[in-house]
């Protein structure tokens, strides 16, 4: 349905004197869903618009990041489906298997029991329920904010077609030999019980100690030093650079490890920084990343010493000891056979914590399932530098390619039960078969299926074309693939972005799931510092929506959005678009109570006023201006434009030089009523993708139609009127020149003044009218005496300000103040003349002097112009 089709419906009575956001945003949302608005027909023939949203948490709520990005899509897939777009925003959420179970198992350990008591299939089923009574919670705030998805088409990660989406492409990853098994370093969650991604890894500063120690004996001596002193019970060599003439004679000979009956060897790497520490480190392959490639170097042995609690498995004194008692112990008895050469406490590291339950990780060798990312990689890095796909703004491709060309293989697999089980089946006498998911898992005796499952990533990754309908070939799929744009922050550009470049350019042919990803920045709080509730600065978006509407959070947010910049905000902005969204509507209710109407076409331009014409003519360059904003993702600058266009340009001057043309009736006062009409009509439409809710109320009291959410976008018209722009320029001059003498001579706003305006001869004749009742100028009167004349525009406006101010006060005030401004530039001279001081003073120090004295003559030349234009006393 397009503006053209809708219904008519009857003019809504007289708007309320003020706008009730709660009064209206609710029952508005529910209706647009009622009708359909936001559902997508994949048999249309209008060219198709598919956004996805980034799947949130089931176990999350709306966040001011949530509330930032849904804003911003939202604003896309409005102006297109208003375009005559089929626009399909795709919503759905994800599994995210560690944080719901963690969850669930939170919710049974109230009841005195585990997992583990009910067993696999009991808690899966428990999980569900769970999901079913209390998760996605975010979909009724989704809709509070004014998110217009296509709410039919809800996705779950979990869903049986995502699911069988998902052991297809496992098995055909699996068929190919780009996922396989193997024992290598993970994060590892000794309280979750699982691998976990990098993504889900937070890392923060903590105290620790850095421990320096003495391995061998005698001449065979060597220092190395360490935060985690516990894993040397796991060591299996001693790394030095092989050009290191320090330890060339030790090089491939035993040395004694401490506190164990083992030798180890002196291997020569060239990992080893010499000038970093003692220029020797210990390496333990079983519980370090860069000890792990070491140790594939040189054929070393891989130690496990802890259990997957962490616990101390090594046979002896330290057995059964948590990490962090061992390392206690460990450096004790270090220090009691004199093998320690230095400690410092404290020494703060940068250490790695699980973001579900903030234990410290543990890096671990084990055996998982991996997927093969080289070839993936290779294909998602040149979709984009091959430009079929953009990514917005450009200068985010370097960080998109020092990823992509950098990854290292992926861990997939995840010891959890809530997730995707992986389809692989062992058999009795060691076979391995993976199963797709028209294939039946093999029987007998003796077969099992892999316990774990597989990483979230992994089926997020599969967003843009699993939610179609994928592996079948759907009309949807044929329709909405691949996505015109990803909307999505630049942090999870790896986590996220890639997964899904590398997924959906293998699965669908080498078509890459989105024509251009856009990345936008972080919302912070107004002093730029990062939201946290450890910081006591988060914010909750639904107390500010339910304080100032959902508008004015979307504004704010949206005229925050430079792309790929962070966005700080505080509660003070939000209360500032409240303010926008109440002069919405109060100039259109005047606009209404004056006639404005869009009924007729418009007038001819030569029945128009020059000030019907300037608001046109600005109108029309606010659309170009806002479209190509919007082609450029540059959500700020939109939202300013149309911020200054409606409440400086249509509010503060064309309704209110329209005023006197209103008052006065007649036909320019008919004409001005459509022009208004028609501006408003525009505006509204314009700013309806950002601020939906108080457009729409007003747009169909203005236009007495359905919804503007299926009206026409705004097209480009072609009508300019550079003369009318030329002469409203110089109108507001004069009104601001003036309203600023005023001002100085420390008159109040409403205060009425006697002036003589010289108009004769200059296009500013026939605003007359307009001028004085902007400016509370009087006619002259009997007994007029200029006291101030002001040359403006090529104009006079002459005042008489006898009797308006106490002038003697008034010659005071401004006195006082010429003698400070006048000491300011002495002072100010006096060292920008001192040599002395330029030499040693910093450059921003002289630089503020500078503007200083600046500042400080512009105030003496302006005040000696006040004291000029005083009355006599």
């Amino acid at each position: 349905m397009t503006e053209k089709t809708q219904q008519q419906t009857a003019p809504t009575p007289e708007l309320p004197t003020q706008y009730a956001p709660a009064e209206v945003e609710g029952a508005l949302y529910e209706r647009w869903v009622e009708r359909g608005y936001f559902e997508a027909d994949a048999k249309s023939d209008k060219p198709p618009f598919t956004v996805v949203i980034p799947p949130p948490n089931v176990t999350g709520s709306l966040h001011l990041g949530h509330a930032f990005e849904h804003t911003l899509i939202d604003a896309l897939t409005r102006r297109k489906r208003m375009q005559g777009y089929e626009t399909l925003w795709q919503p759905g959420m994800d599994h995210a298997g560690i944080a719901t179970q963690n969850v669930v198992e939170r919710e049974l350990g109230k009841e005195g029991k585990s997992r583990h008591d009910l067993g696999r299939e009991a808690f899966i089923e428990r999980v569900w329920q769970w999901k079913g009574e209390s998760g996605g919670q975010i979909s009724g705030q989704m809709r509070r904010l004014g998110d217009g998805v296509a709410w039919s088409r809800e996705r779950f990660t979990m869903d049986e077609g995502l699911s069988q989406a998902v052991q297809t492409i496992f098995k055909k990853l699996y068929d190919d030999e780009l996922i396989y098994r193997a024992e290598r370093i993970i994060n590892w969650c000794p309280r979750c019980l699982t691998a976990i991604s990098d993504i889900e890894v937070e890392y923060q500063d903590d105290d620790g100690e850095l421990v320096s120690m003495k391995y061998g004996e005698g001449e065979d001596t060597i220092v190395v030093a360490t935060t985690r002193a516990e894993t040397m019970l796991g060591d299996t060599a001693v790394a030095v650079h092989p050009d290191d003439e320090r330890y060339a004679h030790l090089i491939g000979k035993q040395i004694k490890l401490p506190l164990t009956d083992r030798t180890i060897p002196v291997v020569a790497d060239t990992h080893v920084d010499p000038e970093f520490g003692t220029g020797a480190v210990k390496v333990t392959p079983a519980h370090d990343p860069n000890d792990f490639e070491i140790g594939q170097r040189h054929n070393l042995p891989s130690l496990a010493v802890m259990d997957e609690r962490a616990v101390i498995t090594v046979p002896g004194p330290f057995e059964g000891l948590d990490r962090l008692e061992a390392r206690s112990a460990i450096v004790g008895a270090l220090r009691a056979e004199g093998r320690i050469v230095a400690e410092k406490r404290p020494y703060v590291h940068s250490v790695g914590h699980c973001s579900r339950c903030k234990t410290t990780i543990e890096p671990r060798l084990s055996m998982q399932w991996w997927v093969k990312v080289g070839p993936l990689a290779k294909a998602a890095g040149d979709a984009v530098r091959d430009g079929r796909v953009k990514i917005h703004p450009q200068e985010m491709e370097k960080r998109y390619f020092d990823w992509v060309d950098n990854l290292h293989d992926w861990c997939i697999s995840r010891q959890l039960w809530w997730g995707h089980r992986i389809p692989v089946w062992y058999g009795p006498n060691g076979e391995i078969v993976c199963v797709g998911p028209d294939e039946e898992p093999p029987g007998g005796d003796g077969w099992t299926q892999e316990t774990d499952v597989l990483d979230t990533w992994f089926s997020s990754g599969l967003w843009p074309f699993s939610t179609l309908g994928w592996p079948e070939q759907t009309d949807s799929l044929a329709k909405f693939y691949p996505n015109s744009v990803l909307v999505t922050g630049y942090d999870i550009l790896f986590f996220w972005v890639a997964r899904m470049m590398m997924f959906g350019l293998y699965a669908m042919d080498g078509t890459p799931p989105f024509h251009t990803i856009a990345l936008h920045g972080m919302v912070r709080d107004q002093f730029g510092k990062k939201m946290s509730k450890s910081f006591g600065n988060a914010v909750n978006p639904l107390d500010w929506m339910d304080k100032y509407g959902s508008d004015a959070l979307r504004f704010t947010l949206a005229r925050g959005a430079n792309p790929g910049v962070d966005v700080p905000i505080g509660e003070d902005w939000v209360q500032g678009s409240r303010n926008f969204a109440n002069k919405i509507w109060n100039a259109t209710r005047f606009a209404l109570m004056n006639g404005a109407t869009v009924e007729g076409p418009l007038p001819a331009a030569e029945e128009m006023s020059s000030t019907d014409r300037w608001i046109l003519s600005r109108l029309n360059k606010t659309v170009a201006e806002v479209d190509a904003y919007y082609e450029d993702y540059q959500f700020a600058k939109l939202s300013e434009t149309l911020f200054h266009f409606a409440w400086d340009e249509v509010f503060d001057w064309y309704v209110e030089l329209s005023k006197t043309t209103f008052f006065a009736g007649g036909e320019p006062a008919r004409v001005s009523a459509r022009v208004l009409g028609e501006v408003l009509d525009v505006m509204l439409r314009l700013l309806h993708p950002v601020v939906p809710f108080v457009t729409e109320t007003l747009w169909t009291a203005l236009t007495g139609k359905e919804s503007l959410v299926i009206a026409d976008w705004p097209a480009e018209n072609s009508f300019r009127d550079e003369a009318a722009e030329r002469e409203i320029e110089l109108v507001q001059r004069v009104v601001t020149e003036v309203r600023r003498f005023r001002s100085d001579q420390g008159l109040q706003p409403g205060q009425k003044v006697p002036a003589r305006l010289t108009l004769d001869g200059t296009a500013l004749a026939p605003h007359e009218a307009a001028i004085r009742q902007l400016l509370r100028l009087q006619p002259e009167g009997e007994g007029f005496h200029a006291t101030a004349s002001l040359p403006v525009a090529g104009a006079t406006v002459a005042l008489d300000l006898s009797g308006t101010i106490d002038v003697e006060a008034e010659r005071k005030r401004l006195t006082k103040d010429l003698g400070a401004a006048q000491k300011e530039v002495a002072q100010a001279t006096a060292k920008l003349g001192n040599e002395a001081f330029l030499a040693k003073a910093p450059d921003n120090v002289v630089d503020k002097i500078r503007t200083r004295l600046a500042k400080a003559e512009e105030d003496i030349e302006r005040i000696n112009t006040q004291l000029a234009n005083l009355p006599a006393a």
